[in-house]
Parts: C-alpha cells; sequence; structure tokens
C-alpha cells in the first residue's frame, strides 16, 4: 500500500501546532524567569512552583494517558483471553492519584523538595542514594522507548509510514520542545495534547459503534459471537495475578518522578491535592473510548472487512487493534483523527519522562555530588544534555524491541518492586536507615529476577504457589508474587534499619563500621527533637549554656 498522504499531511500540521507551543511556552517562561526571585534551575524543571492549576491538571493527566494507557486498555479488551475485566490501567490510576494526594503531596510539597530523589539524599547520603536513582532512571528510559514504540505501530497500520521514520520524527520534535522551555513548554504543549486526546477518540467511537461490520457490543459483552465476550472473566485461579497487577499500577505510579514534577511544580500543597483529584476523573473518563474501541473489535466479523481472516489476534496483531480497527471500520479521514489521540497521548508521556530523567540526572547527580558549584547557567546545559541523552537512550532502545509490553512491565516493575517501598519507608518510617534500604534494595531485585518473566523470557527460578503455564503456553505467576516482594522489601527495610540502630547506638559494634554514620544522625534527630542543640563546635556549646543560664 502507498503512503496515506492526507493522514500524513494531518500529522505534519498536528506536529507543527506541538511545537509551536512549545516555542511559545519557552518564550513565555523567559519572562517568567526575568521577574522570578527563584533560581534557574527550579524555574526550569518546576515552572517556578508556580504552575496554574488547569495547567497543572491537564499536564498530570497528560502524563499518565499514554500511548500505553489507550493501546493498552484496548487490547486487553479485545483480546479474547482477557477482556475488559484485566484492563485495569482506569480504576488503579485514580487510586494512584487519591494516595498521592492524601498521603504523598504533603511531605514532598512542604519540604520543597526539587524531585523524588532529595528525601534519600537528605537521609541517606549521596552514595547509596546514588544506586536508588539508578532503576528510577531505568524506567524513565524504558518509559521513553514504549511510547515510540506505541506510535510506531499506530503510524505504520494507519498511514503506511515505516517504523523507522515514525519513531525518529516524534522523537525529534518532542526532545526539541523539552529542550526549549523545561516544564513549561511541557506543561503548556500537554494542554494542547489532552484536548486532542479527547477529542479525536471521542469522535471516533460513533464511527466504530455504527459499523457495518460488526454486532452490538451489549450482544457480544456476555455471548459467544465471533470470539469470547469482551467483558472477559477472573477465574478464582487468576485471582492472585488480577490483584497483582492492579497493585503495580496502583501504586508503582508513586515511584515515578514525573508524578512528584507536577505535585512540586503547585504554588501549594492544597493545590497539589486538587490536581491529583481532578486528575483522578480525567483518567476514568478518558480510558472510557479505548474500552469500546476493543469491544467493537470483539464483535467484529472481520472476514467482511478489507482486513479478512486470520483475524487480529490471530495474526498476533492484537497490540494494534486500536489503529486496526480505526483503519477497517471507520472511514479514512476518522481513521487519521484516531491516530491524532494516538500521537498526541505519546508525545504527552514522552516528554514527561525525558523532562523526569533529566531533573534526576541533573539536580540529584551533578548538581549534589559531581559539581555542589555549578552555576545556573552551567545547570541548563546540564539538563539540555541529559534530556538528549535520555531521548536518544530511548530511542535505541526501540530498534532492540518492538514490544510495548516488554518496555512498559519492565519500568513499571522496578517502580513497584524496588522503589515504592523505598520511598514509602524515606518518607514514613523515621527508623529507616542506608543498612535497611541497602537489604531492601537487594532483597527486591534479586527476589524480582529470580521470579522470572514471561515475557522476555526469564524463567522463574522461585515457584510461588499456582505457578504454571498460562493459555498461551508460557510458565507463569498466578501468586501476586510482586506485591509479595515489594512487602518483603518494606518490612526488610524497617526491620534492618531497626536492629542497625539497636547495634550502633547500643554500642554493640564499634563507630568506626558506622559507613553510614546512622549513630550520629540519630543523635542530632533526637537533639533536634528535644529542643536541643547539637555539640558541634564551642559556639553551640556556649549558646546552649546561655539558654539555661537565662531560663525561668
Amino acid at each position: 500500500m502507498a503512503l496515506n498522504v492526507p493522514g500524513l499531511v494531518v500529522m505534519a500540521v498536528f506536529y507543527v501546532v506541538i511545537l509551536g507551543t512549545g516555542i511559545w511556552a519557552s518564550m513565555r517562561s523567559k519572562k517568567v524567569e526575568k521577574k522570578s526571585t527563584g533560581d534557574g534551575m527550579e524555574l526550569t524543571l518546576l515552572a517556578g512552583r508556580n504552575i496554574n492549576l488547569l495547567v497543572g491538571i491537564f499536564t498530570l493527566t497528560a502524563t499518565w494517558v499514554g500511548g500505553g494507557f489507550i493501546l493498552g486498555i484496548a487490547e486487553a479488551t479485545y483480546n479474547p483471553t482477557l477482556g475488559a475485566v484485566w484492563a485495569l490501567m482506569p480504576v488503579p490510576y485514580v487510586v494512584t492519584f487519591f494516595l498521592g494526594g492524601f498521603f504523598f503531596a504533603k511531605p514532598m510539597r512542604e519540604n520543597k523538595y526539587m524531585t523524588m530523589m532529595d528525601p534519600f539524599q537528605k537521609k541517606y547520603g549521596n552514595v547509596l542514594s546514588s544506586a536508588l536513582i539508578f532503576p528510577a532512571l531505568v524506567a524513565d528510559v524504558l518509559w521513553v522507548a514504549r511510547t515510540l514504540v506505541s506510535l510506531a505501530g499506530t503510524m505504520r497500520v494507519i498511514l503506511e509510514l515505516p517504523y523507522v521514520y515514525s519513531i525518529i520524527i516524534s522523537s525529534v520534535v518532542a526532545i526539541v520542545y523539552t529542550l526549549l522551555g523545561g516544564l513549561y513548554s511541557v506543561a503548556y504543549t500537554d494542554v494542547i495534547q489532552l484536548i486532542l486526546i479527547f477529542v479525536s477518540l471521542w469522535v471516533c467511537v460513533p464511527f466504530l459503534l455504527t459499523n457495518p461490520h460488526s454486532v452490538d457490543i451489549s450482544l457480544s459483552a456476555y455471548n459467544q459471537t465471533f470470539q469470547a465476550p469482551w467483558v472477559g472473566t477472573v477465574e478464582l485461579n487468576e485471582a492472585g495475578k488480577w490483584f497483582d497487577d492492579f497493585m503495580l499500577l496502583a501504586l508503582g505510579g508513586l515511584a515515578y518522578q514525573a508524578f512528584y514534577q507536577r505535585i512540586l511544580s503547585s504554588s501549594s500543597y492544597t493545590q497539589a491535592q486538587m490536581t491529583c483529584f481532578a486528575s483522578a476523573a480525567f483518567c476514568l473518563v478518558l480510558g472510557i473510548p479505548s474500552v469500546l474501541v476493543g469491544a467493537v473489535a470483539a464483535s467484529t466479523d472481520w472476514n467482511t472487512t478489507a482486513y479478512g481472516l486470520p483475524t487480529p489476534y490471530q495474526r498476533e496483531q492484537a497490540g494494534s487493534i486500536l489503529p486496526i480497527a480505526l483503519q477497517f471500520l471507520t472511514p479514512t479521514y476518522v481513521s487519521v483523527i484516531g491516530i491524532g489521540a494516538v500521537a498526541a497521548a505519546v508525545m504527552s508521556s514522552m516528554d514527561s519522562a525525558l523532562l523526569s530523567s533529566a531533573s534526576l540526572f541533573s539536580s540529584n547527580i551533578y548538581k549534589n555530588i559531581i559539581r555542589k558549584q555549578a552555576s545556573d547557567y552551567e545547570m541548563q546545559w546540564v539538563i539540555r544534555i541529559s534530556v538528549v541523552a535520555v531521548g536518544l537512550a530511548g530511542t535505541g532502545l526501540t530498534f532492540l524491541d518492538s514490544s510495548v509490553l516488554v518496555f512498559w512491565l519492565v519500568g513499571v516493575d522496578m517502580s513497584y518492586t524496588i522503589m515504592f517501598p523505598q520511598l514509602v519507608c524515606v518518607l514514613f518510617f523515621k527508623v529507616s536507615n542506608g543498612y535497611g534500604a541497602c537489604v531492601g534494595y537487594i532483597l527486591g531485585l534479586v527476589m524480582r529476577v529470580l521470579s522470572g518473566e514471561p515475557l522476555i523470557g526469564l524463567p522463574p527460578a522461585i515457584r510461588f504457589p499456582g505457578c504454571r503455564l498460562n493459555k498461551e503456553g508460557k510458565l507463569t505467576q498466578f501468586f501476586p508474587f510482586r506485591t509479595t516482594i515489594m512487602l518483603m522489601s518494606l518490612v526488610s527495610i524497617v526491620l534492618f534499619s531497626w536492629l542497625a540502630s539497636i547495634v550502633f547506638t547500643k554500642n554493640l559494634l564499634s563507630d568506626k563500621w558506622d559507613v553510614f554514620d546512622i549513630k550520629r544522625k540519630e543523635a542530632q534527630t533526637a537533639g533536634a527533637s528535644d529542643g536541643k542543640l547539637p555539640d558541634t563546635n564551642e559556639d553551640a556549646a556556649a549558646a546552649r549554656t546561655l539558654l539555661r543560664t537565662t531560663s525561668c
């Protein structure tokens, strides 16, 4: 088939609009910078902590409603071995935002942290924090890769555009406007992208529901038609896996820097909460069209369409069911509108991942470890180079594997099993220290690798209860093993932190073995909570003496 020229023209217009919005936002950020009293790094990474409430809602929602969100929901709903009950993303994301708003936003926003990793560096020091930053950076790079793969697959189906060109064009555009204005550019382009996602998807839905090749989706919801009912079922022996997937999506997102970048850019804790709660509602609404696309595809007699037989599932193209349905079940101009929604979703997530990883590297590694005396001008260039480096790394990975699921799984898994328990402990457990964090980190990583993963061909060395062959003949853990590993990691952090604290505070081991210096830190913390001043020098001691002599 030849290139879809009208579709290419529409996509070109879309990219020009997005790039133009990014340029406008970068010019606006420069005007704000002249009036701002804060440093340039804070302006670039957090929009000066003064982002508009509506813009904040749009950019947080757009970050989560990415290409994986839109395509993944449609794929799960259409897949006859899964169904809509396995299209989990909208509901767990609601949990993510409510938990984030109620519990995580306050300590992060009130302490005025720059990134998610700041509390780690403050409590554990630079060395251990550097190791903890690694999985967060890897997760962002994989996020870039999976968003690009999802867009390239859609463009290949609808526009007949080669995979390589789709990847490169989208990557370059996202990198350029992220470079220009930092969070300002990302946030304001997210507004345009989210509007396009909402309008485009809902424009396509009536055409899909009324196409002549599909039966009424209410008839195929619980009845066998051309394939198994699209609602799907969760058998009792699959309940553990369903619960594990739900928790993975609900809690894994709380360990992403992109989430806290939006929270920390709010002008207050109250605004951060409102941003989270409003975004939760948007995610639910934006998930509905993808469910309907998958339902229509499952209710379609593909033999009567130009696509023909075998079906997309039999051709192992279930992951591209959304663009396939748009291409063969709607008029050409409607399918082009639909690809605009996918492109917007992909760009809105990719730019967030680029800026997120650049924030972690520039603030927590370069500024806090490599060059503490770095100027604002120097940091601006470090941020730009970081954006380009992450963009190139993510783009390069797309040529190694074209599976969205592989990149999604590895990235979210690392966030859930390794980073989430670490973040909970550093924010909410005062007893946590470097020793516990090390044990939890190693335990979580080793247990996750030994548990195996069928999507990447890694067999399980540890077989949890219920481990068996799935419907596709792959050995799969049906026990909620990820949640188990996360809880094991969390408990080990608290337990070994407590044990280490006892060992050193009770002088069971010499202070020379206290590599994380927890005895001194705990003494300072205890002194601060008692209102005492530490004996760091003679002036401090004199000040304390003066306080005693002048007290009532």
